[in-house]
């Protein structure tokens, strides 16, 4: 059964469900914005100083996430959420301004993830849809 979540604050989703069989963190807005976020995609782009430096063009590249999963979402105020993925990570955290822009921005981050994965020669290796193959 997912774990939803719902908040109040400036702007925040209207619903926030994790779904774990299809690893995906959907978030509903109220003008009636809603965004399917990858596991992958949230951790690889996750707000943390880990992941995204200290300043402009400190961010560093996440390889092997391809099968990371969320064990929870826990909310942070009134204004964000953290995801506890389960490669130890768990420092990220989501606002309502970064969900949205995630959402928002999805095809562009998602090329420029996977453009640099190419760059260094990394292949990915996706757990496969199907429980009986590899």
């Amino acid at each position: 059964m997912p774990q939803q979540l719902t908040s109040s604050g400036d702007n925040p989703p209207t619903a926030i469900r994790l779904r774990r069989r299809s690893r995906l963190v959907e978030v509903d807005f109220a003008d009636g914005e809603r965004y399917a976020l990858s596991f992958e995609y949230l951790r690889a782009h996750s707000p943390s100083a880990e992941v995204q430096g200290h300043g402009p063009g400190q961010d560093v590249l996440q390889i092997a996430k391809e099968n990371v999963s969320v064990l929870a979402i826990e909310p942070v105020g009134h204004y964000a959420v953290r995801l506890v993925f389960d490669d130890g990570h768990d420092t990220g955290l989501y606002s309502w301004k970064y969900l949205r822009e995630l959402g928002a921005t999805f095809a562009e981050k998602w090329a420029r993830y996977l453009e640099r994965l190419d760059g260094i020669g990394y292949v990915r290796k996706p757990r496969s849809p199907d429980p009986g193959k590899p």
